[in-house]
Formats: structure tokens, C-alpha cells, sequence
């Protein structure tokens, strides 16, 4: 089991940048994949990016792709989301989640296919 603990949240005008950092305690040895989804008010959780914690690989959701980078420091276990030009519709809760087992060829984009997350950090961008 994987413990984690993010913070980062918080308000911010459109344009602006916002980093969320996620760090991981526990067996941490066995994380194979990190992700980070977000989840507004009466919506489904939905798929942000995710990392291949061994290789660096990373993948985004097209609604954040060249505007979020997610990254990792393997050294403290932690990930971070580093969200620029922020838009409204980019406010949400947003979780880091992980996944002890995984393939290199498959991506994992749906928030089932992860094993702990987080309690979440609220991102709230205004117009």
C-alpha cells in the first residue's frame, strides 16, 4: 500500500501557473505508474497525465497537453504537476493516484486501473 499526500492547490487567475507536488510513502518500491486525474463538481473523475515512474514516459490528456508537465523527483518519491496557462474549466480537485504493476506499452488513462491515491487539492482558476 502507497500512501499520498498532495498540496499546491489553490486560486489563481487565468494565465496563471500553479505546481502540485504528490509525495508517496509506504511501498513505494512497488509503484509502477503515477497519474493525475481532477474531478469537478457532479463530474466523473477525469484523466490529467501520468508518469512511468522507472522510465520518466510521460502522457497528457489532450485538454492539457503543452500547458501541464508532470515530472518526478524518484529520489524523495514525490510527482509534480506543473499547470500553466490555467483556464477556468481547468478547476477542479485534482488527485495523484498510483499503480504497483503496469506494462510499458499500455497507458494507463482510467482511474480503476490505479491501486492508492490521494486526498486531493482543490485548483480553482478564475476568469
Amino acid at each position: 500500500q502507497v500512501q499520498l499526500v498532495e498540496s499546491g492547490g489553490g486560486l489563481v487567475q487565468a494565465g496563471g501557473s500553479l505546481r502540485l507536488s504528490c509525495a508517496a510513502s509506504g511501498r513505494t518500491f512497488s509503484t509502477y505508474t503515477m497519474g493525475w486525474f481532477r474531478q469537478a463538481p457532479g463530474k466523473e473523475r477525469e484523466f490529467v497525465a501520468t508518469i512511468n515512474w522507472r522510465l520518466g514516459s510521460t502522457f497528457y490528456a489532450n485538454s492539457v497537453k503543452g500547458r501541464f508537465t508532470v515530472s518526478r523527483d524518484n529520489a524523495k518519491n514525490t510527482v509534480f504537476l506543473q499547470m500553466n496557462s490555467l483556464k477556468p474549466e481547468d478547476t477542479a480537485v485534482y488527485y495523484c493516484a498510483s499503480r504497483a504493476s503496469g506494462a510499458d506499452w499500455y497507458l494507463y488513462t482510467h482511474a480503476n486501473e490505479y491501486d492508492s491515491w490521494g486526498q486531493g487539492t482543490q485548483v480553482t482558476v478564475s476568469s
